[in-house]
């Protein structure tokens, strides 16, 4: 087994109702459904913490390629195979990409939007909610390079549009969850809906998951990314 816990390194487990929980890195208590399997949970806040590194590598950052950014992300200490910080990285990673392609946003203020709205989705809801928060990410990155409102017409359906593309990939690969995966999914729902909607071409190239060995539910050669797959 890979590393689980961030505190003891076992395996997660997953409640069907809500629990308090005391964070064993901030003491924070909360309501959750997951902890491990020793009873240690970590709240989103302290499971992100170092995120803000993002923000000077995105505005430093050149590539038109959000996958390339992307594992640039997934690099830094901060990131774990599995957590909440994907939900924040997927959309950051676009909004760099997009920027660099041409697209018309101002960068720093469009990745700290994407930061407070990502970090709102907790760990989880892709079993819980439905909805993985990759996906979500994506929508919320279309939602925000138009300015998107729930009084929109337009922008409002674009935003649905978005998550809903990337919703339907990553549902058709199925779970169990993978981070990693499901960000990768997302990234290429939307270059190709940006392309088609915006006009703003990123570039994507081949994409390959070097993350296979650190996940223990990996789905091997069901999975698009596996190394297998793209020899």
């Amino acid at each position: 087994m890979k590393e689980e816990c961030l505190i003891c390194k076992a395996p997660l487990e997953y409640l069907q109702e809500d629990a308090e929980m005391e964070c064993a890195i901030c003491h924070k208590k909360e309501y959750s459904k997951t902890r491990c399997i020793n009873g240690h949970y970590v709240c989103n806040q302290c499971h992100m913490d170092g995120i803000d590194v993002l923000f000077g590598l995105c505005l430093n950052e050149t590539s038109k390629n959000p996958f390339a950014i992307i594992n640039k992300m997934m690099a830094q200490p901060f990131c774990h195979m599995h957590g909440p910080e994907h939900h924040i990285m997927v959309g950051m990673a676009l909004l760099t990409a997009y920027k660099n392609a041409g697209g018309k946003i101002e960068l720093e203020n469009a990745l700290r939007e994407m930061k407070n709205r990502g970090q709102a989705v907790p760990g989880g809801a892709c079993g819980f909610w439905g909805a993985c928060g990759a996906g979500l990410s994506s929508g919320m990155f279309v939602s925000i390079i138009s300015g998107a409102t729930p009084l929109d017409n337009e922008n409002f359906t674009l935003a649905h549009k978005m998550t809903a593309k990337s919703l339907s990939a990553i549902g058709d690969i199925g779970g169990p969850r993978c981070c990693k995966r499901d960000s990768f999914l997302a990234i290429i729902q939307a270059v190709e809906f940006v392309k088609e909607h915006f006009g703003i071409e990123m570039e994507l190239g081949k994409m390959v998951c070097g993350y296979s060995p650190q996940n223990n539910q990996c789905i091997g050669k069901r999975c698009p990314f596996s190394i297998v797959n793209n020899r």
